[in-house]
């Protein structure tokens, strides 16, 4: 197991649910019998950042919600990035904004836009809060041009002691080194959303220039059509699964066109390198970024570039990284070599195959995501377990039989299905506790063991759900769950 990711005990629970076409029936009951639900939230005074908007929002959402341990949650989940992960200021006369994990005092690249991501509809109309999330674009700019391979930053406050004996050495800003494709593509979808929803192109600057430049540079340097590329990483464990093989480079690839990462979103080195979540979400990122070009920054020759290389990786994707699976059909694998190897599985950490609906990869009747979104919930995917507590997607990451809320997050976001989304709710309604929070993995059999009690992105996730939820109207959240 990780070493910083520890096992944290709650308080007991009973058994759960009733699985959606499982094979065995769970009976799901509550962690708490209590019926005046305390927030849980940080008293107002030690909250990190306060947005009228989000405030109002909560209000007028837990109106909605009949199931009051729902709307307990929402109230906990929703503001959690605000209350207690955020640094707001100015940095070299702009707009900054620092966004730690939560137990972690550092920044992920894709945590951090996650995190503040289901907030921006609200920053139309607080001022504050358009602010914060302009600061976290300008934060992930400098942190793209300190080093555009590093995933995590740590600006020199020795929050990840793991990564001491890495090599090559870290860079006092750095927290860790992995390259993760989607480590790019995030600040890409971030700034995009950004301007898509405020109509504010100041984020655009030089520097953001420069960096989104990188970012294509990367993802060519790591298609390696021309020999590995400058990065390597290698760090002295004990854990397989924290380090890529032959020397820092990972495992070999022909190059077809995709882009190789050395880790998975889950920080776990990858055993094909041609992560095809990630892959697709770079075809999106790419998109977005020829969006920016062409529109705002009038250079219409980086936009066709970027729709160039989009439409490449697209191509080898649509080649190398499919198949026919038995009775599921044709699927997307979700490790591929070029070799004619590929690993079927899934990982509840974002990007998966699970979400790429949500990240605007494919549409919501493609045929081939709908086998894969099949297979990914079935006993056909080695990472999806179920037990007791709930069931659900999880990943190599904090071990076996360990349940992840974002997976079950994700399942209900990437749905239509009002059964299906009622089941997701009713699992993590009776999966947290008894804390009131997400967190980030727990045992399917006894969801008491849990890792992680401060999540923020899982919380501020489980916000979005609720809020997706409520502005469609859906009967699931006017019932008890």
């Amino acid at each position: 197991m990780n070493q910083r990711r520890q096992v944290l005990l709650g308080l007991a629970c009973t058994a759960t649910g009733a699985a959606l076409g499982a094979k065995n029936v769970l009976s799901f009951s509550p962690y708490s019998s209590q019926r005046d639900f305390k927030s849980a939230r940080p008293a107002p005074a030690q909250r990190k950042f306060v947005s009228e908007a989000v405030e109002a929002k909560i209000v007028e959402v837990k109106r909605t919600i009949a199931d009051p341990e729902v709307g307990w949650l929402f109230e906990n989940c929703f503001p959690n990035t605000l209350d207690t992960t955020v640094t707001f200021g100015r940095r070299d006369n702009r707009l900054d904004t620092l966004v730690i994990t939560g137990d972690i005092n550092a920044m992920w690249l894709r945590d951090s836009t996650a995190q503040v991501m289901p907030y921006l509809p609200l920053a139309r109309e607080d001022k504050k809060l358009k602010d914060l999330i302009a600061g976290v674009i300008n934060r992930q700019t400098l942190c793209i041009l300190i080093d555009r391979y590093a995933n995590a930053f740590s600006f020199g406050a020795k929050a990840c002691p793991w990564g001491v004996n890495d090599k090559p050495a870290l860079r006092p800003e750095l927290c860790e080194r992995k390259w993760e494709i989607d480590s790019l593509c995030y600040p890409a979808r971030l700034a995009h959303a950004y301007w898509k929803t405020t109509g504010d192109a100041a984020c655009f600057h030089t520097d953001w220039q420069q960096a989104s430049r990188l970012i294509v540079k990367t993802f060519r340097e790591q298609q390696r059509l021309n020999g590995p590329g400058p990065y390597s990483f290698q760090r002295t464990t004990d854990n397989p699964i924290d380090t890529p093989p032959f020397n820092g480079l990972g495992n070999p690839t022909r190059p077809v066109g995709m882009i190789h990462s050395a880790f998975r979103p889950s920080d776990d080195a990858c055993v094909y390198p041609f992560l095809i979540p990630a892959n697709l979400f770079a075809v999106v990122a790419l998109n977005q970024l020829a969006e920016i070009y062409s529109t705002v920054l009038s250079d219409r020759a980086f936009a066709t570039e970027c729709r160039e290389l989009a439409h490449q990786v697209s191509e080898a994707v649509n080649k190398y990284g499919k198949a026919g699976r038995g009775a599921h059909g044709v699927v997307y694998a979700y490790e591929v070599d070029g070799f004619g190897n590929q690993f079927f599985m899934d990982d509840a950490n974002v990007p998966s195959l699970l979400s790429l609906r949500y990240l605007g990869c494919c549409a919501a009747n493609d045929p081939v995501y709908r086998n894969t979104r099949a297979l990914i919930l079935s006993e056909d995917n080695p990472y999806f377990f179920r037990g007791k507590a709930a069931e659900g997607v999880g990943g190599p990451h904090v071990g076996l039989n360990m349940i992840w809320p974002l997976g079950i997050i994700m399942r209900a976001l990437t749905s239509a299905n009002h059964n299906e989304i009622l089941f997701c709710l009713r699992m993590l309604k009776t999966t947290h506790a008894g804390t009131g929070f997400m967190h980030e993995a727990f045992d399917k059999d006894d969801a008491k063991k849990f890792t992680r009690a401060w999540f923020a992105w899982a919380n501020t996730l489980f916000g979005e759900l609720i809020l997706k939820l409520y502005e469609a109207r859906h009967p699931v959240l006017k019932q008890m769950i």
